[in-house]
């Protein structure tokens, strides 16, 4: 008799928001499957969603869809209730797809907190960003490869991570990332991680990106770098473990996401 097909997590939520009154407030929200957004209180006039994986986590086979759309003159961060982990795979691969739309005078702060890749996992990412002529977004994906403090050593995993942002419909920043199945191999290599663990890359996309390239560059120190061109920020950090790595990003994220600052979920 043959096995039954195992079990695979699929979550799919969408969240809109517009202003009203001088604040963000929901336009839309749907949640299906294992996709949840809660929306804790803020101080200020903005909005802070947080998106939550109730499966615990991925691995092959399984499958998350988030859209988060900032309509004109909204203000929105949108973090994550804890790291993402991602599992081994006995077989396929664990499928997550993030659309982001930022309206004119809006902003827009992706900040999810780590995903962690444990041995034999198994993630394609996708990233697709659609920015107004005046709107403002940052950027934040770190990444950890196994945890030092849990004595995790990932040699082999598979990871691909694409990104494309479009100003106006027209493309203004492009990226893929591609690691594994010999990971160990790989992250000692000079031009990947020199032999560090975590890393995360922040894309600032805002007209005035080069006020804050001096300052960011003092943050990130010598593990790692920052440019500036074409109206965007972006910065590369790598680091030996997630606390330390922490420890320089979320003053970073301070920087450049000016009065919102960190996430409340997030800690150090």
């Amino acid at each position: 008799m043959p096995l039954a097909k195992p079990q695979r997590a699929y979550g799919h939520a969408r969240l809109a928001v517009k202003p009203v009154n001088g604040r963000t407030r929901i336009a839309t929200l749907y949640q299906e499957g294992c996709a949840k957004i809660r929306l804790p209180d803020r101080d200020d006039a903005s909005l802070e969603a947080v998106l939550i994986n109730t499966s615990g986590g991925l691995t092959g086979g399984d499958e998350m869809r988030w859209q988060i759309d900032a309509l004109n003159n909204c203000h929105a961060q949108v973090t994550t209730q804890a790291c993402e982990r991602i599992y081994k795979a006995s077989a396929g691969v664990a499928d997550v797809t993030t659309n982001l739309s930022v309206g004119e005078n809006a902003s827009l702060s992706w900040l999810p907190q780590e995903t962690i890749l444990f041995e034999q996992s198994a993630l394609k990412r996708t990233l697709t960003i659609n920015l107004a002529a005046t709107s403002r977004a940052l950027i934040v994906e770190p990444v950890v490869f196994g945890r030092k403090a849990m004595g995790e050593d990932v040699q082999t995993c598979l990871f691909r991570d694409r990104w494309r942002v479009y100003r106006q419909e027209k493309l203004v920043h492009a990226e893929d990332f591609a690691i594994g199945p010999d990971t160990a191999s790989m992250l000692v290599r000079p031009a990947l991680l020199g032999g560090m663990r975590t890393m995360v890359t922040i894309l600032l996309l805002d007209s005035d990106s080069e006020r804050y390239l001096e300052r960011a560059r003092k943050i990130i120190g010598e593990k790692g770098g920052a440019s500036v061109w074409s109206g965007k920020l972006l910065a590369r950090l790598v680091d030996d473990d997630a606390y330390s790595l922490r420890k320089r990003l979320i003053p970073l994220i301070d920087l450049l996401n000016e009065k919102a600052g960190v996430p409340k979920v997030w800690s150090i």
